[in-house]
């Protein structure tokens, strides 16, 4: 008999958003770059996030995770976005209207494979619902996955469109939990348990002072590594050695900036997280869906709904050549927000017994700092 019904709906700021050690705060290194404030996506002013965790009885283990890259209305605020596609595999809806226009226009929702389509209705209930969108007659949802079919009942399709609702309502500014909640709750990540991660870099003043934030939901295999160490090697863990199936997956990645870019150098932008995930050791498996969406809150750069036939928008943005600094920033935060949530992740067991175990960490952090 399964146990009680628990449904953790979970909000922002709270008190355990940091019961886990996070790695730098251990003294691991992770590249050259200051980190903002909380060391989060939200250290990008204005942006949101909200998780809402399912866990019912022995077989469900999901969730839902929301992002709103700025307080207003999205619909009519519209925000330059670009998309970036490491590898295919998946099934991530609202891709081609960001490709055509360079805009996003709704909360970013992210969840299990198989709940795409609640996520899709939530966010466009949420969408027309919004003061000011009474007459609106389309909205583009954008919507990511990974597959929690593994610890999770999948097939079962457990989250409704209200529980989207839900988690878009529940978004805060301020610290973002990691490991086992929203999106991330039925994850797994090169063997161990996955997550929700989150980190960020804050550019030194006269390279723009700019902040970049990645928040990802890590499904995805491949030969672990962190700060240079290969600690998938060392712990047995690897692909083509005991189980090749465990080097598929898929890792959604999401980068905001305040930094004033557009559509084209923001696709520059989402371009480096995947190397960011390769420092890792991820590997973009072929049955991996390894998408990158990246998003500019700055305010000059809005995009309005409503704008006067031959009115003509201006906007100041960067340069090519100050782009630089942005990559690295997304490099560096994307490698660390995977690990994040490698580290904030517990051990879980979920359908039919299913146990996976969180990262060793102790002896990780043995490994790393001796190596050094």
């Amino acid at each position: 008999m399964g146990r009680p019904y628990l449904l953790l709906l979970l909000l922002f700021p709270i008190s355990l958003s940091f019961a886990q050690t996070r790695p730098r705060e251990l003294g691991l290194p992770f590249g050259v770059l200051p980190t903002g404030p909380l060391n989060a996506i939200t250290d990008v002013a204005g942006l949101k996030v909200g998780h809402l965790t399912k866990v019912e009885g022995d077989n469900i283990r999901t969730g839902v995770t929301a992002i709103l890259p700025h307080e207003g209305n999205l619909f009519q605020e519209k925000v330059p976005g670009a998309i970036f596609v490491g590898n295919g595999f998946g099934k991530l809806a609202g891709v081609t209207q960001v490709q055509e226009l360079g805009t996003i226009e709704s909360p970013i929702i992210l969840t299990n494979t198989l709940s795409v389509a609640a996520g899709i209705e939530g966010a466009v209930r949420y969408s027309l619902a919004q003061p000011g969108n009474e007459n609106v007659q389309s909205a583009n949802a954008l919507v990511g996955e990974t597959n929690d079919g593994y610890l999770n009942d999948i097939r079962g399709m457990h989250i409704s469109s209200d529980e989207v609702i839900q988690a878009i309502s529940s978004a805060k500014s301020g610290p973002v939990l990691e490991g086992n909640v929203g999106a991330g709750t039925g994850t797994v990540c090169f063997g161990w348990k996955g997550g929700i991660g989150t980190a960020s870099r804050k550019l030194p003043e006269p390279l723009g002072g700019y902040t970049v934030g990645v928040l990802v939901q890590t499904n995805f295999g491949g030969n672990l590594q962190i700060s240079g160490v290969p600690v998938g090697e060392k712990l047995g863990r690897y692909p083509f050695k005991d189980a090749l199936e465990k080097s598929d997956g898929s890792c959604m990645i999401v980068v905001a900036t305040d930094a004033p870019v557009l559509e084209r150098n923001l696709e520059r932008m989402a371009q480096r997280a995947m190397m960011g995930l390769a420092k890792t050791g991820g590997i973009a498996s072929n049955g991996s869906g390894d998408y990158v969406i990246a998003f500019s809150t700055n305010e000059k750069l809005r995009i309005p709904y409503s704008n006067p036939s031959q009115k003509l928008l201006n906007a100041e943005f960067l340069a090519n050549d100050d782009m630089t600094a942005l990559f690295l920033a997304v490099i560096e935060a994307t490698e660390e927000a995977i690990v994040n949530s490698l580290f904030a992740a517990e051990t879980m067991t979920g359908k039919d017994g299913h146990r996976i175990e969180a990262l060793p960490k102790q002896q990780v952090f043995e490994w790393i700092k001796g190596s050094k």
